[in-house]
């Protein structure tokens, strides 16, 4: 699964959840990013429950998708960082691709894609990419 853990259980009192994990960039590490984002979660929940039960699934949606994206349009390792945000969670997905994302329209016909790009600027509340040399990271802000 993970190659590299930078956070445990088991923080102090007064300090924030947070979590940073990067994976192969294999086909099964979509489930491991969101298993791992489930247990950022879980820990998240027991210092602070979430405003609405949907958050915990938006979540998770988003994170997945972020991480089937990586595998798709970037080739090699990703890297999944979690926090939590005053009022929510920022996401933040780094893989090796230097394009940005962008929308592609909706095939109902079964054609392939175009829903991922949309649904995550649906859930979130602030979308935003940041190139660099190495890679690109997506910074996504959801609610908790």
């Amino acid at each position: 699964m993970a190659t590299e853990r930078r956070w445990e259980r088991g923080l102090p009192s007064g300090h924030l959840p947070e979590r940073a994990t990067r994976f192969p960039g294999d086909v099964h590490n979509v489930t491991d990013a969101r298993l791992d984002a489930e247990r950022f979660l879980e820990d998240l929940s027991e210092v602070r429950a979430p405003a609405a039960p949907e958050h915990w699934d938006d979540i998770l949606l988003v994170v997945t998708e972020l991480a089937a994206n990586a595998i798709q349009y970037a080739p090699g390792p990703f890297e999944l960082r979690l926090r939590q945000t005053f009022d929510g969670v920022h996401v933040v997905m780094h893989d090796t691709s230097t394009t940005p994302p962008a929308p592609r329209p909706f095939r109902p016909d079964g054609g392939g894609g175009g829903v991922g790009w949309h649904l995550i600027h649906t859930l979130c509340d602030q979308v935003s990419v940041t190139t660099t040399d190495s890679g690109k990271d997506i910074h996504v802000f959801l609610p908790w």
